[in-house]
């Protein structure tokens, strides 16, 4: 049983911080005592029935059918720039959104509109960059899912992108750049969708960020992914809560400036009160393991689905994952608890694993550490809860037989130039930022027999579709679909048997963590099906940021001649002439993927 470690922050009782909220957050105020609680919903828009989404429930609502339309806008406006913070002391570039890491909140009631305007300013260098809503379907506007060479061009420097889309779902998720590995460099934030309550709770605590972190650039780490004869996979640096952590300053890089107690994030328990923490693996690599001393968690929801509530005393999250937790403050008034998340030993890369923020009570002192200790914890299992325990709210039953099935094998290796590449099927994308693939289906171009690498599965017209995906190499990949919540209907190591595990009511979400294989000959695997409810081109990939820069990804093609009918807004076009004008006389530096 694994335990988490006091991590490493400075000695003594005290726990004030030796820097600004603006030195190693920006304008962000997550992590914080002064961040607001979250609202049940949003109430600058009729309410019918009291809510803005009226009698909908989590229970009497089919949501990928019945979705309320409010006819609320929710905007805002996203300046991207580079600038200098100390999330735990290092001095280091990153990228902000409107000078905040984590970047902004976005807030919205399920059934509202989301508008987003994003601002190219990065320089030195310049750098295209684009922006995916994760979870959201997208299922009237696919071609606002924000990945460059799929469904748009990169929005070039200088230049300005404007993503309207539904709160088609509720509940928690995030937003982030998928432009190589660019969120890895800070460009990233929570998002928030509300929802009706299917379990009661006092208090919205609202994100809860967890991030692995690097004290190198983004950039540089991807050319150590992508160099010739690459000696392997390298470590985190450090692991953050809210965007804060300390670090020690003696393992910081050379001529760097390291600050010691740089500041732990801090959040108030009302006495008594049941409070409602958003958990969010907003990291590149690691899967992360998360506690509260002395308190039990319930689950209530995993990435956009509200599921039955079970208790644990630990929650694991892949790359991309989110779970929400109700847990009650039954302690003293005057306590003081670690919340504790850990990059697991057995399941990821990292040099300092384990981060910390402090839990106040209300009559505790918020200046003074916490002096509980952690809970212990499995640490050998690189996959999620069993999928007996995940049990949607709303029943959906999948297809016994889906019309169509497709096995991916997923391997790695090296190319003729001794690059080390991860591979579906054998084939490792690449992508041309310069040809998103949906723009080439709505002109009726879906076949790219001269782009192999483009990992393109044309699923036809059929209702539906089952993947068995076998995973032949000795680490987890939290396995991620665009445009979708996928039916999970087994997982686990060795040959799927055709066993479905809760065959009336089966696990959905967005993500999927498929375990590592035991050897050559047991693979881990995990059996997802989809309904071809959503025309479009939606990626499939694992979440592993360096390992979608070698290529361990591929682009499902859905109801290809549906796709020929939608009427794509001119901007799209637009968005790609800007950006064969930048590329016509500046040529990025697309060493990895590109996604």
């Amino acid at each position: 049983m694994a335990v988490a470690a006091s991590a490493g922050i400075a000695a003594g009782t005290s726990l004030v911080s030796a820097l600004s909220q603006t030195l190693t957050n920006g304008l962000s105020v997550l992590g914080t005592l002064q961040a607001p609680v979250l609202p049940d919903f949003l109430t600058s828009n009729p309410l019918p029935d009291g809510f803005p989404w009226g009698t909908d429930t989590a229970s009497n609502t089919d949501p990928y059918t019945q979705s309320p339309v409010t006819g609320v806008i929710r905007p805002y406006d996203f300046t991207i720039k580079r600038g200098y913070i100390q999330p735990d002391g290092v001095n280091k570039s990153v990228i902000l959104i409107n000078g905040q890491f984590p970047g902004p909140t976005i807030e919205a009631n399920w059934g509202d509109t989301i508008q987003v305007v994003v601002h190219n300013k990065l320089t030195a260098p310049e750098e295209g960059t684009s922006l995916h809503w994760h979870g959201i379907l997208q299922k009237e506007t696919p071609w606002y899912d924000g990945v460059p060479s799929v469904q748009q061009c990169p929005i070039a420097p200088g230049s300005s992108f404007t993503y309207t889309f539904k709160a088609d779902l509720y509940g928690t998720s995030w937003y982030h750049s998928h432009y190589s590995a660019q969120y890895a460099g800070g460009l990233l934030g929570p998002m928030i969708i509300h929802g009706p309550k299917h379990v009661p709770y006092d208090v919205d605590l609202g994100p809860i960020f967890l991030t692995d972190y690097y004290h190198t650039e983004y950039f540089n780490l991807v050319e150590q992914v992508m160099a010739p004869n690459s000696t392997g996979p390298f470590k985190s640096d450090n692991n953050l809560i809210n965007g804060k952590m300390d670090f020690n300053c003696s393992n910081a890089p050379p001529g760097v400036k390291c600050t010691s107690n740089a500041g732990l994030a801090k959040f108030q328990f009302k006495t008594g009160k049941t409070h409602r923490l958003r958990l969010i693996n907003a990291g590149a690599e690691g899967i992360q393991r998360f506690t509260i001393d002395n308190h039990t968690m319930t689950v209530i929801a995993n990435d956009f689905v509200p599921v039955k509530p079970y208790s644990t005393s630990v929650v694991t999250l892949g790359i991309g994952q989110r779970t929400d937790i109700l847990v009650t403050a039954n302690a003293a008034p005057n306590a003081a608890v670690w919340m504790r998340s850990d990059l697991s030993a057995a399941c990821a890369l990292a040099n300092q694993p384990h981060a910390l923020a402090a839990i106040y009570y209300p009559k505790a002192d918020t200046t003074v550490k916490p002096t509980t200790t952690a809970t212990p914890y499995d640490d050998s299992h690189c996959g999620n809860d069993p999928l007996s325990s995940t049990v949607p709210i709303y029943p959906i039953k999948p297809a016994t037989v889906p019309a169509t099935q497709e096995t991916i094998d997923i391997t790695i290796g090296q190319n003729a130039s001794f690059v080390t590449l991860w591979k579906m099927n054998n084939s490792s994308f690449r992508a041309d930022y310069n040809s998103p693939l949906l723009l080439l289906a709505n002109q009726g171009n879906t076949s790219y027999p001269y782009s192999p690498e483009w990992n393109v599965y044309n699923f036809g017209s059929n209702t539906s579709y089952r993947l068995i995906v076998q995973n032949h190499v000795g680490a987890a990949h939290p396995m991620h679909l665009h445009g979708h919540n996928f039916h999970v209907l087994a997982e686990g190591t060795g040959t799927w048997n055709g066993v479905v595990t809760n065959p009336t009511n089966t696990q959905r979400r967005d993500v999927q963590l498929l375990q590592p294989s035991l050897n050559a000959n047991t693979p881990g695997y995990i059996v997802l099906q989809i309904s071809a409810d959503n025309p479009g081109v939606w990626p499939f990939h694992c979440h592993i940021a360096w390992h979608v820069s070698a290529g361990l990804y591929v682009n499902i093609m859905e109801r290809p001649s549906d796709i020929t009918e939608r009427q794509i807004p001119s901007v799209l076009q637009q968005t790609c002439t800007d950006w064969d004008a930048y590329t016509s006389k500046n040529s990025p530096d697309e060493i990895d993927s590109g996604l």
